[in-house]
Order: C-alpha cells, then sequence, then structure tokens
C-alpha cells in the first residue's frame, strides 16, 4: 500500500498527508482550492481533480469540511478509485452516513473505514492525534500502519459508524471541559480573582483538562486564531443532538446554543477558545 491519496489539505489534513509522505508513501492530494495542494509539492503530487488523485490509490484518506462535502467527495471518488482501494473518512461527520457509504463502498468493490481524529491541529502537525476507527477489523489492521504515522493513540471502535460516534462522545466531553474552564475563568474575574493565577489552580489540581491548559491561556490573552474552528466544533455538537436518539444530554444542548450564540456574533471563523466572549460579553 504504497500508493496514497488525500483529499483535503487545510489546517488538518495538510501536516496529515506530509507525515504519509515523509514516511516514504507516494502521495497524491487534491485540494477545492488548487493552490493549497500545490504548495505541498515536492513531497506531494498535487493534481486539479479528483479522479487524477484516486486513479492510482492502494489507500484513500478524506478530512473536509461538513457531511454535505463528505457525501459530494465520495460520489466523486466512487467513480473513479481502482477497485479493492480502502476508502478512510477522517472528517468528523455523522455516523449515519458513514454506515450508508461503506455499504455502497462494498456494493462498488471498496472497503471503507471512518477514522475522524481529535488533538487539533497542534496534533496533526506532531503526529500525536488520537484517531477512533470503525469498520471491518482485517481492513483497520490492514490500515494501521498508515495511522499510526499520523497518531499516537489509536482505538479500534467496532462497526462502521462506530469511529463517528466516538469522536462525537469525545466532542461531548469537550463542550464540557472548554465551557467549565471559560465559565471558571469568568467567575473569578468577577471576583477579582487575577486569571493567571486563577488557571494555575485549575491546571495545577483536580480540574485540569487539556482545554484549561491549551486554550485557558488563549482565553486569558484573547487570542482566538483557530486551532479548531467555532463553526466546525457547533456542526460536530449539531450531529451530536442528530444522533441522540432518546438521550438527555443537557451539557450539549445548552453549549451547542452557546456556540450557536457566538456563530451569530461573528465569532464562526475563530477558535473554540473565543466561547469566553460569551461571557465577557453576555452574548444572547
Amino acid at each position: 500500500m504504497k500508493n496514497v491519496a488525500w483529499i483535503g489539505t487545510g489546517v488538518m489534513g495538510k501536516p496529515m498527508a506530509l507525515h504519509l509522505a515523509n514516511a516514504g508513501y507516494e502521495v497524491s492530494a487534491y485540494n477545492r482550492t488548487f493552490e493549497k495542494a500545490k504548495a505541498m509539492e515536492p513531497k506531494v503530487h498535487a493534481f486539479k481533480s479528483i479522479e487524477e488523485t484516486v486513479k492510482n490509490a492502494d489507500v484513500v484518506f478524506t478530512i473536509v469540511g461538513y457531511p454535505k462535502d463528505v457525501e459530494s467527495v465520495y460520489e466523486e471518488i466512487m467513480k473513479y478509485a481502482k477497485k479493492g482501494a480502502i476508502l478512510v473518512d477522517m472528517t468528523t461527520s455523522s455516523p449515519s452516513l458513514a454506515v450508508s457509504l461503506s455499504k455502497k463502498a462494498h456494493e462498488m468493490g471498496y472497503e471503507m473505514l471512518d477514522a475522524p481524529v481529535t488533538g487539533g491541529d497542534l496534533g496533526a502537525i506532531n503526529g500525536t492525534l488520537s484517531i477512533m476507527v470503525g469498520g471491518d477489523k482485517d481492513i483497520y489492521d490492514e490500515v494501521y500502519p498508515l495511522l499510526e504515522v499520523m497518531g499516537k493513540t489509536i482505538n479500534y471502535m467496532g462497526k462502521n459508524g462506530n469511529g463517528q460516534h466516538a469522536k462525537l462522545a469525545n466532542q461531548a466531553a469537550i463542550a464540557g471541559a472548554i465551557s467549565a474552564t471559560a465559565e471558571a475563568l469568568h467567575y473569578a474575574n468577577y471576583h477579582e480573582i487575577d486569571m493567571n493565577t486563577m488557571l494555575n489552580v485549575i491546571v495545577g489540581g483536580s480540574a485540569s483538562s487539556w482545554q484549561a491548559a491549551n486554550n485557558g491561556p488563549k482565553m486569558i490573552q484573547k487570542d482566538y486564531a483557530p486551532g479548531f474552528f467555532v463553526k466546525h466544533f457547533l456542526k460536530d455538537l449539531k450531529l451530536i443532538l442528530d444522533e441522540k436518539g432518546p438521550l438527555y444530554l443537557p451539557v450539549v444542548e445548552n453549549v451547542t446554543k452557546m456556540y450557536q450564540v457566538l456563530s451569530d456574533n461573528g465569532y464562526s471563523e475563530d477558535g473554540t477558545q473565543a466561547i469566553i466572549e460569551y461571557y465577557l460579553q453576555e452574548l444572547k
């Protein structure tokens, strides 16, 4: 499996594809904005069409924006990829869509995994992502050496769709952690406690989390450069609500409303740490 096609060379996809190229794989890349893929040459081969990108690939990876993008991209991939190719969607997308695409892929002579990631842009750059994989276990084992190049924590979650369900469960945990960090800092600030000192308390004790340690300082500094966009996190939270069935998920429901307000107030292109503005501005 030396020939790899990579669709989507954004904040996450670009470093992930480069890790594979640096590991010795022949990587062909496509992005809707061709210049983004072209900028990765000579380490990868950039193409202007999905057809050219995937036609010789043993494995096709995708990491795009939204479920509608996943659906349209795979419509093209399944027209042109060679039979027997393994298709791996690393977008955070709909579990239901992952199941339907895997059935279609199997009918058309492909194998397919859903393998969303967590760890943000730094995890992608450093090759330390956590990857959650749904699909046939034998296909997972076959692709594992490639996943190992991009991630540090790789877990097989079971059948197709379960990778996406695992990612959405992870996003539910993030929703609680990032909103709690912002709320704690806002409370401390109101009572005239230095927020940096308060964050030291949080990170140094049992309330610590990745969100507090990494996004807490950015909240204080009002550094909203996106490691993970508000618009993409809002998409993930809405996917959880779409897939929750009869479950009562009050944290996700409340945090979804907060991020929707942020988006409505012009923060959709900022990083998720901008949630502190929901509190500071008392946005409604």
